[in-house]
């Protein structure tokens, strides 16, 4: 990965309109992951829908979006990254402007489900078109560092500046997506004039994507009934059977079926196999973190929309000071230590946040945590994608990296309805203490396996 690359290289990796373009789309698809957190009670509101019907206004875009992100990279990967960059950023685009005119409650949460599936499409793209443009080695981290920089700071910019949209209209949340998404269609059109198709066709395994489809859907449904209703209710029964089943009948397919959805080649990258576990504890520990925080904010010490989103603020910062630390480490250390580091950070943060939790929050123990925490969240956000994707091929970029992103949010919501059980089981501040104990273990783990990855490189 230390190859030696010019000046000119790294500016062209760091500031061509390319990255720009593709680390913009990255910024909306977390922006919008994150944003309508600080504003649903405003929606809600608005609306007059009870607790159980909101949620689903979050739920619709994180259940769509992990549930066909498998289907979408190897339809990126079959139509070309171009292509399918326009068409999803267009859908997306599309379904934040339903979003942002609806009156209809259930009209927004079918824009919701639309944008996650405009996502889940748009993702694999983005990855792909990054390994078409950047050549492999150090120019690709370059344009990582950069490209996930951006991404990691839109999934927290999401709560600030959800709260100060909110400040003037909800509906300020949707629309803003629609002027970025004609810009990057436009800008697409333009600057990805050499990417072109696939010399040879692929097709789609219908029955291959329509299984992994449906495991991860039904897998974060289950998820999401056992935060909402708990693990004695039917709708959770029956998320878990149909998850069992219809998972089961995927690997069975991928195992011996003659056309899976991720080619056995692929699968076997052990690369791969360490960037998706990275993904997945990624989620787990400092990308709940905003979750946490959030509803630590606005539940507990009642403060409004707007100034949770400031609270952010610094964590977001951080967040970008994680990703240049860690593309400048790239050059001296493996990007696994890298990685391992970044977890190690993470967790001390989170420690640090734990004990600053008191009836008035010790800012001085606070705020330290929230700093160090969002330095782990950038290094892990960009290192593990340069551990995961480096021995991939390019005409397999867009399955891959949506593995690894399904990886991640199918982990989001199991560490969610963790979150929420465990709030639901212990009352106040002890419920939040012990939530971000769980996050310190997710992240000592993710440290503990990076530790046993980099003894291997």
């Amino acid at each position: 990965m230390a190859s030696c690359i010019s000046a000119d290289d790294k500016l062209r990796s760091r500031l061509s309109p390319a990255l720009i373009l593709l680390s913009l789309a990255q910024f909306v698809i977390a922006l919008d992951y994150s944003i309508i957190y600080v504003a649903l009670p405003d929606i809600a509101g608005s609306l007059q829908l009870p607790d159980a019907h909101a949620q689903w206004i979050v739920s619709a875009y994180g259940v769509i979006f992990a549930g066909f992100l498998l289907a979408g990279g190897r339809l990126c990967d079959a139509a070309g990254a171009k292509n399918m960059f326009v068409f999803a950023m267009a859908l997306f685009s599309l379904a934040s402007l339903l979003g942002g005119i609806t009156t209809s409650a259930a009209a927004l949460i079918v824009a919701r489900g639309i944008q996650g599936l405009g996502a889940a499409l748009l993702q694999p793209a983005i990855i792909a078109l990054i390994s078409h443009y950047f050549r492999p080695g150090q120019e690709r981290a370059n344009a990582l560092t950069v490209w996930s920089a951006v991404g990691a700071a839109g999934l927290v910019a999401g709560v600030v500046l959800g709260g100060l949209f909110t400040q003037l209209s909800w509906r300020l949340v949707f629309l803003v997506n629609v002027p970025i998404g004609l810009i990057c269609i436009w800008s697409a059109r333009r600057y990805f004039f050499a990417i072109v198709r696939p010399a040879q066709r692929q097709k789609l395994p219908l029955l291959s994507s329509l299984l992994g489809t449906l495991s991860v859907l039904s897998i974060v449904l289950a998820m999401t009934s056992l935060a909402d209703h708990g693990l004695d209710h039917i709708n959770t029964h029956r998320g878990l059977g149909a998850s069992a089943i219809l998972l089961s009948l995927f690997l069975l397919g991928e195992r011996y079926g003659r056309r899976p959805l991720v080619g056995r080649g692929i699968r076997r990258l052990v690369s791969l196999q360490r960037g998706s576990i990275a993904s997945a504890l990624y989620m787990a520990s400092v990308g709940t973190e905003l979750f946490l925080l959030t509803l630590l904010m606005q539940a507990h010490y009642s403060y409004s929309a707007l100034q949770t989103g400031l609270v952010f603020i610094p964590l977001t910062l951080m967040i970008i000071v994680g990703n240049a630390i860690a593309g400048k480490l790239f050059t001296r250390i493996p990007a696994p230590r890298v990685l391992r580091w970044g977890f190690l950070l993470g967790a001390a943060g989170l420690l640090a946040i734990v004990f600053s939790l008191e009836e008035h929050i010790d800012w001085f123990l606070f705020i330290p945590g929230l700093l160090l925490s969002g330095v782990g969240h950038g290094m892990i956000y960009t290192a593990k994608f340069v551990v995961g994707m480096h021995e991939v091929p390019d005409e397999q970029q867009g399955i891959a990296s949506g593995l690894m992103v399904t990886a991640q949010y199918a982990s989001g919501a199991i560490a969610l309805a963790l979150m929420v059980i465990i709030l639901n089981a212990y009352a106040g501040m002890t419920g939040f203490q012990y939530g971000f104990a769980a996050l310190i273990g997710f992240a000592l783990l993710g440290a503990l396996l990076t530790e046993e990855i980099s003894k291997t490189v």
